[in-house]
């Protein structure tokens, strides 16, 4: 493999361009199961030079910039001090919210650039999502203004300020913590923001660092107990998410991937009978829950010990955990995350270990607010999954998540290049810069492959035969990649690319009925036993929406044993014909 050649099947992609759609897909799934995505070699020293710059750089800047601290080289004496994590949290934000964290790089399809985030927050006439635009006051439209874009360089300031202020009196050490200025306008700049575009809301990652600054705001004591709960809903909020049918789906579809587990033996091993049944083996599903049992059990251990030896027994557990999950390059590549992890789990368990800091030696019921707060986001998320982003959910790498699949008219990708105020070309564009046409639309195709390997990716493929005549017709595109393109970030959140941005694209470009058909698929609720769907056209609006029973999707191949439908249980059938 070259450093920027994929790896491809030993095929004539010109052939297999002419083959029907679903058996294209059977081609590419089964390459999946031993090459993964078949990724570049020089893909993956884009991310290992991020994930050095990420480490180096604020600590660099934080000892450089902070009275009271040493320099680098004695970094052993000082990164115990409450103002640096304080510091990491914010340039961690920082980082995550100019788009240099999850959902950059070649293996989301960004290339040229490697992100979006600023070069689109920054630019007026983008698009942007409201989370409630017909609800509160001065949130509707769905174009950045330069208002937006004044706020936006204002929370990038913001946390640059944080990042090489001085620290005031308070909690121990030399450098003191932050002053309540820095966290408080944060804060409030991240809501007004968020509530005119939830994409940078999200982006910055609000559903774990959001209310890590909101502990900023506590003493000293209560703000450790805080961040402390924080952890272990993050653990334990994202072990209760995979308590569910689809969670051996990813682990099969996530080893697979992996750059560092070279042997196609053990990969096939993770399906039942490669290559005729790629459903998840035993030892996939063993993986799985082996998974959850850890992100139990091991947090628990830590927020209740209080021996040191335990703890950093256990700590070191963890660490092997994230870093295996780092090492599989999973989509979406949060991997400046899981490094965050294991500091943090390190600097809270690891050095504020001890009965002054248990969990009942707060002297507020503020950290404690924090935590029923967290609760509850996950079980709304986990019940009510169409209210909230399955972020805010904590159901992380469950399987479990709103996802769209857009149908595309022939010509239509063409219009929305040339007609949507953007910061980087469409993903198919921006491959035809590297490679032929077929090697391109390989790599295009392959992600629809990736998201049919899970569950719900048998139901996407089905429901493509409801939405159109003939699929053959059509271009089939993972709605991931037109958010990315659209919206200059996308992590796996199906709320960013559902109706809403597919209104915001038709008042933009006035597509004619049936030139874009989307198929929706919302996450599970825990306590129901299928997930709903609707089909929308651009121009007519709803088409179909219904269920499909859970038990239909882990049954099938991805590939559909070559029917092309699954059935489904419609509750407001519309003429479909007639829609077309």
């Amino acid at each position: 493999m070259g450093l920027l050649s994929p790896t491809l099947p030993d095929i004539d992609l010109g052939q297999w361009r002419r083959l029907p759609q679903l058996e294209r897909l059977k081609v590419q799934v089964q390459h999946w199961g031993e090459h993964g995505f078949g990724t570049p070699a020089g893909a993956y020293l884009f991310y290992v030079i991020k994930m050095v710059a990420y480490v180096l750089i604020p600590l660099w800047v934080i000892s450089s910039s902070t009275p009271g601290l040493g320099t680098l080289s004695e970094i052993g004496s000082w990164w115990t001090q409450p103002i640096v994590f304080q510091k990491v949290v914010l340039f961690t934000v920082l980082f995550e919210v100019m788009g240099f964290g999850c959902g950059s790089g070649p293996l989301t399809m960004r290339f040229f650039p490697p992100v979006g985030g600023f070069t689109y927050w920054l630019r007026p006439g983008t698009v942007r999502l409201a989370p409630w635009p017909n609800k509160i006051p001065l949130t509707s439209g769905d174009t950045r203004t330069v208002g937006d874009v004044v706020m936006y360089a204002g929370l990038l300031a913001l946390l640059i300020w944080g990042l090489i202020s001085d620290g005031v009196a308070g909690g121990i050490g030399t450098a003191g913590m932050l002053a309540p200025a820095v966290p408080m306008a944060v804060l409030v700049l991240l809501v007004l923001i968020g509530l005119r575009d939830k994409t940078i809301f999200l982006a910055a990652r609000s559903d774990q660092y959001f209310v890590m600054i909101v502990a900023f705001l506590f003493p000293f004591v209560d703000m450790i107990i805080a961040l402390k709960l924080v952890m272990l809903a993050i653990w334990w909020g994202a072990a209760t998410s995979k308590l569910n049918h689809h969670f051996p789906f990813v682990v099969a579809v996530m080893i697979s991937n992996s750059p560092l587990l070279p042997s196609t033996w053990l990969k096939r091993k993770l399906y039942r009978n490669f290559p005729d049944d790629m459903r998840p083996s035993t030892f996939a599903k063993f993986a799985a829950h082996q998974g959850t049992v850890i992100e139990y059990v091991l947090p628990a251990v830590l927020i209740f010990s209080m021996n040191s030896t335990l703890t950093t027994v256990v700590l070191i557990g963890m660490t092997i955990f994230h870093l295996f999950i780092l090492s599989t390059f999973p989509a979406g590549v949060p991997l400046e995350w899981n490094l965050f992890v294991i500091g943090a789990a390190w600097f809270l368990f690891g050095n504020y270990t001890g009965s002054d800091y248990s969990l009942w030696n707060a002297t507020s019921i503020w950290p404690y607010l924090i935590v029923v707060a967290l609760i509850a986001g996950i079980v709304v998320g986990g019940t009510k999954p169409q209210w909230i982003s399955f972020l805010m959910g904590m159901r992380y790498y469950a399987g479990n998540w709103a996802t769209n699949t857009w149908i595309l008219r022939p010509g239509i990708e063409e219009r929305l290049q040339a007609e949507i105020t953007k910061s980087a070309p469409l993903t198919k564009f921006q491959l035809l810069k590297l490679y032929d046409e077929d090697t391109a639309e390989f790599m295009m195709q392959k992600f629809t492959a990736w998201r049919s390997m899970h569950s719900h990716g048998r139901a996407h493929m089905g429901l493509i035969s409801r939405a159109v005549d003939n699929r053959e017709d059509y271009v089939i595109r993972e709605g991931e990649f037109i958010a990315g393109s659209v919206l200059g970030w996308n992590f796996g959140e199906g709320h960013l690319h559902n109706q809403q941005m597919l209104e915001a694209l038709q008042r933009r470009c006035h597509f004619a009925d049936g030139d874009i058909r989307v198929v929706m698929i919302e996450g599970q609720p825990m306590h129901r036993k299928t997930q709903s769907y609707r089909i929308v056209d651009a121009a007519t609006g709803l088409i179909e929406e219904g269920t499909v029973a859970v038990s239909e999707m882990i049954t099938r191949q991805s590939w559909l044993d070559d029917t092309g439908s699954i059935p489904v249980t419609v509750a407001a059938p519309i003429d479909v014909v007639g829609q077309r």
